[in-house]
């Protein structure tokens, strides 16, 4: 299957900074494709690069499987910056402006201004909108012509809650829809709540990238704890998919194979071998904590 979008070894240096470090990856079809990474990390930049804003120092990428052209980067719906709305026209009459430059067609306007739920205010001053709102319209603006793949930096950026819960619900939308849709993001909980892949960078370097669930891994273990810690190490040395376990103080750290311990397996097993559990909790690494030690890993 063809990659939407592959990187193969970018860089970009502005004198002696340089913002990205040989990143490679491949974004597959109907994903949606967070990139992951502390603000200054080279998001902005790498967005820029494949949508031609900025040229590479090194490198290359393929859209689609082939060299970029301007005719490919007309059919990607981009929104790396807001646009340039005019406040006192509403925004139906902005959007029939955009449709305009961008030589989509205007019909194709109160479908995308439903899509974003603005419909029932197309007729309002764009100025009177929220910050949500504003947002909506601009990806609205990116939806005309009906694009396959959207490329979003930072939709949620300077919104308050209530407005990254409703760009999140738009693009969960779309993405049910079949578009493959590639975003920047410095937002943990957003990419972990909307993204299929993703591709973390610290400071231009690419760390890790792939399935969210791989990357990510919220790696669960049993917290165990009897009279005689030794016995019952010996013991779960003969219980099928134990990866490793530790002594942790007074308890023993037990790790499976699998991602979801079955504590109630354990217990029993532990049981008909003659040991009596006094402690026994499901512990969790928050994928806050992964994502920190990831990006710390490539600081120090």
């Amino acid at each position: 299957m063809t990659s939407i979008l592959s990187l193969n070894n970018i860089s970009k240096s502005y004198g002696k900074i340089q913002a990205l470090k040989g990143v490679s990856f491949d974004v597959p079809p109907g994903s949606v494709f967070g990139i992951l990474g502390p603000n200054g990390s080279g998001k902005t930049t790498l967005l820029g690069v494949v949508m031609d804003v900025l040229k590479p120092s090194g490198g290359s990428f393929t859209w689609f499987g082939k060299l970029p052209t301007e005719k490919q980067r007309k059919e990607i719906g981009t929104l790396l910056e807001t646009p340039n709305f005019y406040h006192y026209l509403s925004g139906q009459r902005n959007l029939r402006i955009a449709a305009a430059i961008k030589e989509r067609p205007p019909e194709d306007i109160e479908r995308v201004i439903r899509l974003v739920r603005l419909y029932e205010r197309r007729h309002s001053k764009f100025q009177t909108y929220s910050l949500g709102m504003k947002q909506r319209l601009a990806i609205a603006s990116c939806l005309l012509g009906n694009p396959a793949v959207l490329v979003f930096d930072e939709p949620t950026n300077g919104l308050d809650p209530s407005g990254i819960a409703e760009i999140r619900e738009l693009i969960i939308e779309l993405a049910k829809e079949g578009k493959t849709i590639i975003l920047a993001s410095h937002l943990l909980s957003e990419v972990e709540k909307v993204c299929s892949h993703v591709a973390i960078l610290q400071q231009g370097n690419l760390i890790t990238s792939g399935d969210v669930r791989s990357v990510l891994s919220n790696e669960e273990w049993l917290e165990m704890g009897c009279g005689n810690n030794d016995k019952l190490k010996a013991i779960l040395s003969e219980f099928p998919g134990i990866k490793k376990m530790e002594v942790a103080g007074n308890n023993l750290l037990v790790f499976l194979e699998t991602h979801s311990p079955d504590a109630g397996a354990l217990n029993q097993f532990c049981f008909d071998h003659g040991v009596v559990l006094n402690h026994l909790q499901l512990r969790k690494k928050s994928l806050e904590s992964e994502f920190i030690a990831l990006t710390n890993n490539v600081s120090n």
